[in-house]
């Protein structure tokens, strides 16, 4: 069976250079190569060089290998992906000389976790910005039924949320080793829903869904505007609330702030505990350096350095270990002198793209400010020339300055479709280059925000 897998390997592999364009596919996936896939677990094993590229493929990838490889091989349950040492290992076996030959049982057949083991609550470091989150989260995973239920974690990227629900998973599964777990991204469930649909199989996606003992949630923003997939949604939660089972989802905002999405979800969501991690505090990021650097004891990192990581990578835990990963393998791959002076050489374009992002609340407040203006006219329904630009030229910078989609951002402003927001964006350009008043004052709108 894992020789017919093989077979398949390069036909995924083409599908998903389509998917996600050559320069991705080449960088990240085109060194992959199949290892193995356990028709008992229904998880198929990836290999690539190192550690590092293993750990980015499965974080931002793990999804889109599970969906490709399904659609080939519907049995698949999981993907993983091994770097490094596990792919060294496998070199050597290969290489050595055979062994006996023998048949183990299938009971000695153990399927691989689906959750990462580094992401326990050991591994959780916690302080004042996180805590409730983190005692949360511990009560979630205990034998006794939790006192708040759901559990929405919600906080900015990179603050520990999927952190956090890998935890629960691993040391509920500790408590209750015969629990169905289900954990997945919000994405995930949406693109399973849309496939079940598709495919006449809508029984057996609820059927698995609803025998989850815990299910967890990741992302909850991407199913906003995606009304059959939210219909499901709520459906679900009911009836693992109704049947005593347990729900944890995370958001990059809380329950009230999702705009586009259905009322009575949102009402569910909010009915257990909502908790906030916030941004990360200079002692709690200084701690999780060290906690790092503890697990390379061959490693050695300045004081000085770990200050200038503290003090410039503030906004979230992901872009902080970035720049440490970026700095040691830098130091280890050219055999650099780790210096602060090498710091700042190397992470100065990361410096310069953490620093805190503007959102579209600053944007309408400067924009109003700046044109002496109620923000509440960013929301109205008047058309009048002197609020009309101004609210325009928020929408266009809107687009410009934040990650948001074009619903998202008319949402913001006053519930406008998302066609009204992308006239007000071309609009916005092309007086840009006709009208030097409007580009001066855009200008300095944005020098504002950026002040």
């Amino acid at each position: 069976m894992s020789g017919d897998a093989a077979a398949l390997w390069p036909r995924v592999a083409e599908g998903l250079r389509r998917d996600l364009g050559v320069r991705t596919f080449d960088h990240w996936l085109k060194p992959v190569r199949f290892a193995d896939y356990c028709a008992l677990s229904g998880v198929v094993t990836l290999e690539t060089a190192s550690r590092f590229s293993a750990n980015w493929i499965n974080e931002r990838f793990g999804d889109r290998l599970e969906l490709a490889w399904r659609q080939h091989l519907p049995a698949v349950r999981s993907v993983a992906v091994r770097g490094g040492a596990a792919a060294a290992d496998r070199a050597a076996i290969l290489a050595s000389p055979p062994l006996p030959a023998f048949e183990p049982a299938p009971a000695a057949i153990a399927a691989p976790s689906p959750f990462d083991a580094r992401l326990s609550f050991d591994r959780f470091v916690v302080a004042r910005s996180n805590i409730l989150a983190a005692n949360a989260a511990r009560r979630m995973a205990m034998a006794e039924a939790p006192q708040f239920n759901p559990l929405y974690l919600c906080s900015g990227t990179g603050q520990g949320k999927t952190h956090l629900l890998h935890a629960i998973a691993q040391a509920y599964a500790a408590v209750h080793p015969a629990a169905n777990i289900i954990l997945m991204s919000a994405e995930k469930f949406m693109l399973e829903f849309v496939g079940a649909m598709r495919g006449g199989d809508m029984m057996a996606f609820k059927a698995r869904l609803r025998a989850a003992d815990l299910l967890l949630l990741d992302d909850l923003q991407f199913v906003i505007g995606k009304n059959s997939t939210q219909e499901e949604l709520l459906h679900t939660i009911d009836d693992l609330m109704t049947a005593g089972k347990r729900l944890v989802v995370t958001a990059d905002r809380p329950p009230t702030m999702l705009d586009g999405v259905e009322a009575r979800l949102l009402s569910r969501l909010a009915g257990g505990l909502v908790a906030d991690i916030e941004a990360p505090e200079d002692d709690l990021r200084d701690r999780i350096i060290r906690q790092r650097l503890e697990a390379m004891p061959m490693v050695e990192v300045p004081d000085d350095v770990v200050a200038y990581l503290v003090k410039h990578f503030t906004r979230n835990i992901r872009e902080l270990e970035g720049a440490l990963n970026k700095l040691l393998a830098y130091a280890a791959l050219t055999g650099a002198r780790l210096d602060l002076a090498l710091a700042e050489d190397r992470l100065a374009e990361n410096v310069r793209s953490a620093r805190p992002r503007i959102t579209i609340d600053e944007i309408q407040r400067a924009v109003c400010a700046h044109y002496r203006l109620d923000k509440s006219e960013m929301a109205s329904k008047r058309r009048v020339r002197a609020i009309a630009r101004p609210r325009q030229v928020a929408m266009y910078l809107a687009k410009e300055l934040t990650p948001r989609s074009y619903p998202e951002i008319g949402r913001r402003f006053g519930g406008r479709d998302h066609s009204t927001v992308i006239h007000a964006v071309r609009t916005v350009e092309a007086l840009r280059v006709s009208d030097s008043e409007l580009d001066a004052e855009i200008a300095a709108i944005r020098r504002s925000l950026n002040g």
